[in-house]
């Protein structure tokens, strides 16, 4: 038996089987049916009863589970950063992946504290090889060029970064992940972000252009007419993988693929802040339908992030002031996604409980 009494793959409503075959809308509403019989006032429990619906339908069950969740941080360096556009130096993207792989990071400590499994990818840091066991290594170069003056990734390049983001993909799928969360390192990468924003999202590049690591506001100017620059060589361009070519980075790439075959697989996409979310943005344009797949986790305080939730139309889970990165807000909003279907799953409904309802 399920924990809230019923049989398993049956609703809350007599006579409702989840071996029926339902259309979406059926299937919605018998899901917020069950939703509403639970021991408490109609939308009492807020946004943790959209987000065991959303959770729900994603799954198309009443008894949403997540197994193996998982987050990857995709790494990488930009050639860019020559351009003094950051407030650390390329070498900070090798170093911070080091302290990944040993266990001292944020991304690493929230990823414990939430139960997730947490994997770290290289997807083009410059420099020699780094040699470690718990290291994923699908580089597609020593970081991109500099997109200042030219292409950031070949075409061969991005091949390959789709190419290696469905080997990852498809190992999570072959272990039973359902639920993946998506975090980055790399030096320099709000401003990809910051330039796909603008070409995909129609958004002046003063808008899209914020700290980032922690740039002060003649730092950010000089980034902006960096970006600038780098936005004058191909003002006009439009279709997202030319964008990304043009503007993005190795670990940007690998996320956008990796997003896209996630959603063909099923699974649930937990997209983190501004980089992430830059990433989802060539997906979504794309194919808007990756947006049922997508759970966004915090609003970053990084200056574009707000632009992009408002084109997905997305209300966050959390909002902390962060802008970290790493995949930080996919770990700490975990656990609310947790509670959301641990209450569809346990709860009581008014009739198994003797409760006398509403109206």
């Amino acid at each position: 038996m399920s924990p809230s009494g019923n049989s398993p793959g049956t609703l809350d409503d007599p006579g409702i089987s989840s071996g029926e075959i339902l259309s979406d809308e059926e299937l919605c509403s018998n899901i917020q049916k069950k939703i509403d019989a639970k021991t408490k006032p109609p939308g009492s429990l807020g946004k943790l009863e959209s987000l065991a619906l959303r959770i729900a339908l994603r799954q198309k069950t009443a008894e949403p589970t997540f197994k193996r969740p998982t987050i990857l941080v995709f790494a990488a360096d930009h050639g860019a950063t020559a351009h003094g556009i950051s407030a650390f130096p390329q070498e900070v993207t090798r170093q911070m992946v080091l302290n990944f792989l040993r266990g001292g990071a944020a991304i690493n400590v929230f990823a414990r504290q939430s139960g997730m499994e947490l994997r770290i990818i290289d997807s083009g840091i410059a420099g020699p090889p780094i040699e470690h066991n718990g290291l994923i290594r699908l580089p597609a170069g020593e970081g991109t060029a500099d997109y200042v003056i030219q292409d950031a990734i070949t075409s061969e390049q991005l091949e390959f970064c789709k190419n290696s983001a469905a080997t990852v993909i498809e190992g999570l799928e072959r272990s039973g992940c359902n639920l993946v969360g998506f975090g980055e390192m790399g030096i320099g990468n709000t401003s990809s972000a910051s330039l796909i924003l603008h070409f995909l999202g129609n958004v002046s590049l003063e808008e899209c252009v914020g700290a980032g690591t922690g740039l002060d506001l003649n730092e950010q100017n000089h980034k902006l007419n960096v970006l600038q620059k780098a936005r004058d060589r191909k003002p006009s361009i439009t279709e997202p993988e030319e964008v990304l070519r043009s503007f993005g980075g190795f670990e940007i790439a690998q996320m956008y693929a990796a997003m896209k075959i996630g959603h063909e697989k099923g699974m649930l996409l937990l997209i983190d802040g501004f980089i992430s979310s830059a990433a989802f943005l060539v997906a979504y344009c794309e194919n808007p339908e990756v947006l049922s797949s997508a759970v966004f986790c915090h609003r970053s305080k990084e200056k574009g992030h707000q632009k992009l939730l408002e084109i997905f139309q997305a209300e966050p889970v959390l909002d902390l002031e962060m802008r970290l990165g790493e995949g930080t807000g996919c770990a700490l909003a975990f656990p609310i996604l947790r509670s959301s279907i641990a209450f569809l799953n346990e709860m009581a409904s008014f009739e198994s409980a003797g409760v006398t309802g509403s109206g």
